[in-house]
């Protein structure tokens, strides 16, 4: 029995492609297209600059993508962050396309709204860890602090608001 079995060559689709199809499951390796002429970029400042806004525009479209409700935070993050996992593999020769791109990439993880949903979820956790240690009363402040995770004037502030 024969198959057959569609392939796709990722170099051939252009950004508009990807975004316009809805193929961002592609983004990762939108840098293979520019492989080829890595040289050039790490030993040129004015074409790495040009790689560089390429890859702006595509966090860009990402996020608006996800303001819009098309996309969400996680599938954001993850497309983002495979985006610096292949550019830091194929780009290991080329220390400027390494930080340049893979730069950028990592530095758009630094703070999405998933990311802050669950900082806040944590800290909140460490407050209500600590109030049952207060209400416990067999811990000095400072061990509550210690085990909790909190500053030793966040302890005391919610021990001074248990007392109110």
């Amino acid at each position: 029995m024969d198959y057959d079995v569609p392939i796709m060559k990722v170099q051939e689709y252009t950004l508009c492609d990807i975004f316009s199809k809805g193929l961002l499951r592609l983004i990762p390796f939108y840098i293979f297209s520019h492989e080829k002429h890595f040289k050039v970029y790490n030993d040129n400042e004015q074409k790495l600059s040009e790689l560089k806004a390429e890859y702006q525009d595509i966090l860009e479209r990402l996020d608006k993508l996800e303001q819009e409700g098309v996309i969400g935070a996680f599938d954001k993050r993850t497309i983002i962050e495979l985006s610096g996992d292949v550019i830091k593999e194929i780009a290991q020769k080329y220390e400027n396309v390494q930080k340049g791109i893979g730069g950028m990439m990592s530095g758009a993880l630094l703070k999405t709204e998933a990311r802050t949903i669950l900082d806040r979820g944590k800290e909140e956790a460490k407050k209500e860890t600590a109030l049952r240690m207060l209400q416990d009363g067999e811990l000095s402040i400072d061990k509550i602090a210690k085990y909790s995770g909190l500053d030793i004037t966040e302890v005391e502030l919610l021990a001074g608001l248990q007392t109110v």
